[in-house]
């Protein structure tokens, strides 16, 4: 069971237990373990990346059983702080845009349209009214979170902000960041909520915010999605390249980054000699998203079920038990670590959409970064250098094609 030890006096325990042997047995173990290069994970690995891994690895099990740190900020207040100030707003859903099989999916499921936070995040030195008009040669971000749909936020504060932060550094036309509070998934032991396609609706409704009210041309937003919001961002794409005969579905964005996207929710990939089990000791995620039983696979599931997740191209486009179509998708940028448990569903997805859109630099077209040594979602953490620095130049190539 997840988040069994939540609860005093059971969490107080469990954690002083593991602040006393984290420091006084575990850590020098690990040190011991580390020194020979031989036995790293990756012998190209310094010994302090090898113990950061393995300290957020440990971090994330025991988080799994406690709850390390409880979000403060989510999609039923705007936080009355700094952070977000006057950047903040409420978005309106969208049930114009809702039709079809999702429509069905979310009567399955008790989903509804409802509004939600945005945020509009800047770069350093930048200074805008909310929705203000591009500036000559500007791109909008538009950025889905990851966290397996079941974590993080999109509020300024949230330590993943770095990522939008550092991609509009790196990135000349990226000036502005619009993130959405999409509702988290939740099952036992909470009360189940905000299961598929909730989150879903609240990209539609954040998309047709930039669009519908802000006045920004499709062709000068690029979603970014990180992991889930991976998912996520291939999810909305998809449902508007397949919407488009629906006269109020806008047109789809520009293009789209992908950093280690999670493209399969089922377990079609987890074989004994799969990334998803080989990459377990190099990757900082652990084994809480392994199984039919993980509990991230089954709040964002919910009454559809696993077998949903292995046949439906929205919550699962790289599973192995169907084949999907990505004609008409935007340009594309998919990066990926070679430490990573997600990296050979990455590479599935890659190799569809190339089939589909061509492989290259150009528009219209899908470009896969995959770094060897890196894990899941590097590009977030700062010592995961030369690999992170490299990957946001190459992304700053590819927007800048595009100019």
């Amino acid at each position: 069971m997840v988040h069994e030890l939540r609860n005093q006096p059971f969490r107080g325990l469990y954690l002083a237990y593991q602040l006393f042997t984290t420091t006084l047995l575990r850590y020098p173990l690990w040190v011991l373990l580390a020194l020979p290069r031989s036995w790293r994970p990756r012998a190209s690995w310094s010994l302090g990346r090898c113990l950061k891994v393995r300290l957020i690895r440990h971090l994330s099990g025991v988080n799994d059983k406690v709850v390390l740190s409880p979000s403060h900020t989510n999609h039923l207040a705007i936080p009355n702080d700094n952070n977000a100030g006057e950047k903040a707003l409420w978005i309106d859903p969208a049930p114009e845009l809702i039709h079809g099989e999702l429509l069905n999916w979310a009567s399955i499921t008790g989903v509804t349209p409802i509004r939600i936070p945005g945020y509009w995040i800047e770069r350093r030195g930048v200074d805008m009214a909310v929705g203000a008009p591009l500036q000559p040669g500007e791109k909008i971000l538009y950025r889905l979170h990851g966290g397996g749909y079941v974590g993080l936020s999109a509020h300024p504060s949230d330590p993943s902000t770095a990522i939008s932060r550092d991609l509009m550094h790196f990135c000349a036309p990226f000036k502005r960041t619009f993130a959405i509070e999409y509702r988290l998934s939740k099952a036992a032991p909470y009360v189940p909520a905000n299961p598929f396609p909730a989150a879903l609706f609240d990209a539609l409704a954040g998309y047709s915010y930039l669009v519908n009210s802000a006045g920004f041309r499709p062709e000068d937003i690029v979603v970014e999605g990180d992991s889930a919001g991976g998912n996520l961002a291939l999810a909305l794409v998809r449902y508007l390249v397949e919407s488009q005969e629906s006269p109020c579905v806008p047109a789809p964005p520009g293009g789209m980054i992908l950093l280690s996207p999670w493209t399969d929710i089922s377990v079609s990939h987890e074989t004994t000699d799969s990334s998803m089990l080989s990459s377990i000791g190099s990757d900082t995620l652990g084994t809480g998203l392994n199984g039919r039983a993980a509990y991230p696979k089954l709040a964002f599931l919910g009454a559809l079920g696993l077998s949903a997740a292995e046949s439906n191209a929205y919550i699962s486009p790289a599973s192995l038990h169907l084949r999907c179509s990505f004609k008409n998708f935007p340009r594309t940028f998919v990066c990926a670590g070679g430490a990573e448990m997600f990296v050979d569903q990455i590479r599935t997805l890659v190799a569809r959409m190339a089939g589909d859109m061509g492989e290259g630099a150009g528009m219209g077209q899908v470009v896969y970064y995959e770094a060897s040594d890196g894990v899941h979602v590097y590009p977030a953490f700062d010592f995961h250098e030369p690999e992170r620095s490299e990957t946001y130049r190459a992304i700053a190539q590819w927007v800048a094609a595009e100019q």
